[in-house]
């Protein structure tokens, strides 16, 4: 019956050097060719995205150690199921014998699963082994996770995904029928995904078709969006590229990554939300403008919607780019607050107090008060923090955009201050 096995489980790999893709922990200076050749291995836990060999690897791993394994998946089960496999691995220790547990989708179980763990772990009854495709810093507890060791798998490249299609092609008795396009195509859809290019495979090989060019095969594997997933670490993965490339005033970069979120399927008015955030933070006053085109760029996402709307965000993008940087405005606001923390509720000076009442008249409100715009250069030079709190520089603009002209000025009105003292 193994003709009706799926191809991706008739390729798994038998031995540890038919992985793919995955040297940089194998090989003799890697943490996991360094436990093999120790002939000792730790509680692990194997993260990467799907489709890069984490299951294999942990149960190529078991089968170098003398220990029952027994897998669970955490979608599955839950503390009960973890009681009844401890309960049995007390009693293989109790007969001299080790448990290894392997573990899929170990960042599925909540809190409470995940601390029963901590005892078997800690006093050996189990070898830990989880498998996860999320942060195991977001998604598992602190005391499990000072436990294992992690092990980061990663995407497959092109020619560790050549080399599985050509096993493929190997298994299948006959070399697929693609053009060289569609060929690379196939590679580029599978995204470093081993399992999704195996599957593909074997769509096409049934297919039964003479020669599939690039758009028979987008039609008979159906187009993949790239990897992205909005609720996990994909998301912030792909905003902090986003703003950074912005940051880094490479418009290209800014636009791809932009498309990445948006084939996704990130929601665009959280894209135009941090596109203005973006705008004060890292362009400012250097560019007054920027924030007007990014609240633009969403009013127009709202109007519009997809896919229209979608070239108001890349407009946006583009200027944010290439606009003079900035964070003079964010880092004088952040000074700012750590001076109102520190100094707690210092009262304005009275010069500049309204006195609306004859007592607060008497108790000088206003007095001496100097109006800016009687003065001839209008500006008087008063003092307006408090009169126990030297006055402090929060707000340093760079020597860029505009920020450039705001300097002139609050040199000129500097200058203007020292006249006045």
């Amino acid at each position: 019956m193994t003709e009706h096995r799926p191809l991706a489980d008739r390729l798994r790999p038998h031995r540890l050097d038919q992985v793919v893709g995955q040297d940089h922990l194998l090989g003799p200076e890697g943490p996991l060719g360094t436990m093999i050749g120790a002939g000792r291995l730790n509680s692990l836990v194997f993260w990467g995205p799907p489709g890069t060999g984490k299951t294999t690897l942990a149960r190529l791993l078991a089968g170098s150690v003398d220990l029952h394994f027994e897998a669970i998946s955490a979608i599955f089960s839950g503390v009960a199921d973890l009681r009844k496999v401890f309960d049995r691995a007390r009693e293989r220790r109790a007969d001299g014998e080790g448990t290894l547990l392997f573990v899929d989708e170990i960042h599925r179980f909540n809190r409470a699963q995940q601390d029963s763990f901590l005892p078997v772990v800690e006093d050996g009854t189990i070898l830990l082994f989880g498998a996860t495709t999320e942060n195991p810093s977001f998604e598992l507890n602190g005391a499990l996770l000072s436990r294992l060791q992690v092990v980061v798998l990663k995407r497959l490249d092109e020619a560790a995904l050549d080399t599985l299609l050509e096993r493929a092609e190997t298994e299948l008795g006959r070399t697929l029928p693609l053009t060289a396009d569609a060929r690379q195509l196939l590679l580029t859809l599978a995204d470093g995904d081993g399992r999704y290019l195996l599957n593909a495979a074997e769509q096409i090989a049934a297919a039964n078709l003479e020669l599939v060019e690039p758009q028979a095969l987008l039609h008979l594997v159906q187009r993949r969006s790239p990897a992205h997933d909005k609720d996990r670490e994909g998301h912030f993965n792909l905003i902090s590229a986003l703003h950074k490339s912005l940051r880094g005033s490479d418009a290209d970069a800014a636009l791809y990554w932009l498309a990445r979120m948006l084939t996704g399927g990130e929601d665009p008015l959280y894209v135009a939300r941090r596109l203005v955030r973006f705008a004060s933070e890292d362009i400012g006053l250097a560019d007054p403008a920027a924030l007007d085109q990014a609240l633009a760029a969403r009013e127009t996402y709202h109007l519009l919607g997809s896919p229209e709307g979608e070239l108001a965000l890349a407009q946006a993008v583009i200027y944010l780019a290439t606009a003079p940087k900035s964070n003079a405005v964010y880092r004088a606001w952040k000074r700012a607050q750590a001076s109102a923390n520190k100094n707690g509720s210092l009262m304005p000076p009275p010069h500049i107090l309204n006195a609306p009442t004859r007592l607060m008249s008497d108790l000088g409100y206003g007095r001496g008060y100097a109006y800016d715009h009687d003065t001839e250069a209008g500006f008087s030079g008063q003092n307006y923090f408090p009169d126990e709190l030297p006055r402090e520089r929060y707000y340093e603009p760079v020597e860029r955009g505009f920020e450039r002209e705001i300097n002139k000025r609050l040199a000129y009105w500097e200058r203007l201050r020292k006249q006045s003292d």
